[in-house]
């Protein structure tokens, strides 16, 4: 049960970036929906505001843009390529495609089976 999880764990992994970049970087810029709690209760911008559009500019190497819609993307960007970098090798580890020698070169947590 739990190899099948990881199996459908790695394939999320890859298609979410995949998905990403076959969208335009300009797919989420003209929503009409809000969700940002503070922008809808308080009609306030937060520091977060606008990150999943500059994330999607950036992933699509379009700097400018990030920059202008949140300016902490830059910061945000290279984190979210570590987690997920480190999601993708702890999951191929449980599955036994990653040996341990690898995760512990990186430093990473070594998964019990």
């Amino acid at each position: 049960m739990k190899k099948n999880f990881d199996k459908i764990w790695v394939v999320l992994l890859l298609a979410v970036p995949i998905v990403l970049w076959i969208l335009p970087a300009d797919y989420f810029d003209n929503g009409e929906i809000i969700l940002c709690p503070s922008r809808l209760l308080f009609s306030i911008e937060c520091f977060g505001c606008g990150m999943t559009r500059a994330i999607m500019h950036i992933h699509h190497f379009d700097f400018v843009e990030g920059f202008y819609f949140n300016y902490f993307s830059f910061l945000i960007y290279p984190l979210l390529i570590l987690v997920w970098f480190s999601w993708m090798l702890k999951a191929l580890n449980r599955m036994g495609i990653v040996e341990d020698a690898l995760l512990s070169k990186l430093k990473l947590k070594k998964i019990r089976k």
